[in-house]
């Protein structure tokens, strides 16, 4: 059966707009984003025994293992080159050349990450060179019968200076350092397609492969961090050091080269499909991640422009689920109902146009970039859903607290760092993205795809009968 296109004419021109609120100040208050290096690190732990050491003082990863502890709830190794006073004034080269010949001795692993930081940067480091110069080192070390084979570990140089960015322009450089050194020139083709998921959470990329599967096309996913942050724990048939199952293979990367064509789930992660594309004549299809009705029937359509899939019954079904829940209930509980969506640029912008399927109205949405994408992304929502959007551009939490103290808000969607206006308004809060912390379980589950858009349409919908009906509402007894 072939996919059938919705229609999607803008029939009202001056029935939604958008009024961009960019932030003023300097100082940012509670922010809603942080450094380069956490996306880095995310995108590496997705590569099969792929170990990232972060160039710089040991808060620089301790931070992070902490950040992504309490979202998962699993153990996160990530080595660091504990630069201390000595290295600001001599420089970092030592460090991060004991640090790699350390993991690549001890771990013998498929692949290290040299992650900068901005103390590294600041102080000037050649990582680059460095890294070079421990290669040849490592080369060299491996004649010996000793170290044979330690030379073929992949060491890649990822530049991501926190003073600069946000964590997921991290991940885009990591994925984009990761193609750019490892992927191999090729004229073949494998029939496969490359996926580049962004930071979503592991029932986002297993609710992707689940589609894929359905679809039966096959895909590489630069980076898959499904199984490495949701892991089943079972007693250990493996001998020490001991890696996480999963994750995209460093041969799977080197042939990337041969896919049909790559899609990003998230749009600013698209340097690494561009460099595919300009590099590798593989074709890019640069999109907003398919969350909600809409956006997932054009991730499908998207991936029948590269294969010649058909869409299978039970996708359809799927499908067919979501639109009569959303028949069911969404003009009943939801009509003209005001969201306030607060997260990361992409997420948001399928967040927002759910919402809009819903029949509710995306009042405001607010993320910490500052990409001009998100702004028009969101004009074309707006014209959408026939209402005015208020856009909070690269600002912070506070300045979405005191939107919603200022306007008529009916519910906010947005992670844990929210609860405390959710305490506060008593404004009901569904919770998805990162961090997601204060509630178990949310990390495992999909917002992406028809069957993530119906948990999500359940979950939207339950928030707003607790809060808004009587539970002896007489819509309720019907």
């Amino acid at each position: 059966m072939t996919f059938v296109d919705n229609i999607t004419e803008d029939t009202c021109a001056n029935c939604g707009n958008v009024n961009v609120m960019k932030r003023e100040r300097s100082l940012i208050i509670n922010p809603l984003k942080t450094c380069q290096p956490l996306g880095a690190m995310y995108a590496i732990l997705g590569v099969e025994k792929g170990i990232p050491l972060v160039h710089g003082s040991q808060g620089c990863s301790t931070f992070v293992r902490y950040h992504l502890a309490r979202h998962f709830r699993e153990p996160i190794e990530i080595a660091v080159t504990s630069l201390h006073e000595s290295a600001a004034v001599f420089g970092g080269r030592k460090n991060i050349n004991s640090g790699i010949k350390n993991i690549a001795l001890r771990y013998r692993p498929e692949l290290i990450g040299a992650i900068t930081t901005c103390s590294s940067e600041i102080i000037g480091d050649d990582v680059f060179g460095f890294v070079d110069t421990t290669k040849r080192e490592l080369k060299e070390m491996a004649e010996e019968e000793q170290y044979k084979g330690i030379d073929n570990v992949k060491v890649v140089p990822i530049p991501t200076p926190s003073f600069v960015g946000t964590h997921f322009t991290g991940y885009n450089v990591a994925v984009n350092s990761l193609i750019q050194n490892v992927t191999e020139p090729s004229d073949e083709k494998n029939g496969k397609i490359n996926l580049i998921p962004g930071i979503i959470n592991p029932g986002d990329t297993k609710e992707l492969k689940h589609i894929m599967h359905l679809l039966g096309a096959e895909a590489t996913y630069l980076t898959d961090i499904s199984d490495a942050f949701d892991a089943p724990l079972r007693p250990s048939t493996e001998s020490t050091p001991f890696f996480q199952k999963g994750g995209v293979t460093v041969d799977e990367i080197k042939d990337v080269s041969k896919a049909e064509g790559t899609i990003t789930i998230c749009k600013y992660a698209k340097s690494g499909a561009e460099t595919l594309e300009t590099t590798h004549k593989v074709p890019a299809i640069i999109e907003s991640p398919p969350i909600g009705l809409q956006n997932t029937d054009k991730f499908l359509r998207n991936i029948q422009l590269l294969t010649d899939v058909e869409i299978p019954e039970s996708l359809l079904n799927e499908r067919g689920l979501l639109v009569d829940l959303i028949a069911d209930i969404a003009a009943r509980y939801l009509f003209d109902k005001n969201v306030a969506i607060v997260g990361d640029p992409d997420l948001v912008t399928g967040m927002a146009r759910l919402v809009g399927e819903l029949g509710m109205n995306p009042t405001v949405v607010c993320t910490g970039s500052d990409d001009v994408t998100f702004s028009e992304d969101m004009k074309k929502i707006a014209k959408e859903v026939g209402t005015d959007i208020d856009v909070l551009l690269d600002q912070d939490l506070r300045a979405f607290e005191l939107y919603v103290k200022d306007n008529e808000i009916d519910i906010m969607l947005g992670n844990s760092d929210l609860r405390f206006i959710n305490y506060e308004t008593k404004i009901p809060l569904v919770r998805f993205g990162y961090p997601t912390y204060d509630r178990v379980g949310y990390h495992s589950n999909p917002i992406m795809g028809y069957r993530g858009a119906k948990r999500l349409t359940e979950m939207i919908t339950n928030a707003v009968l607790e809060k808004y009906y009587d539970p002896y509402h007489w819509k309720l007894q019907q």
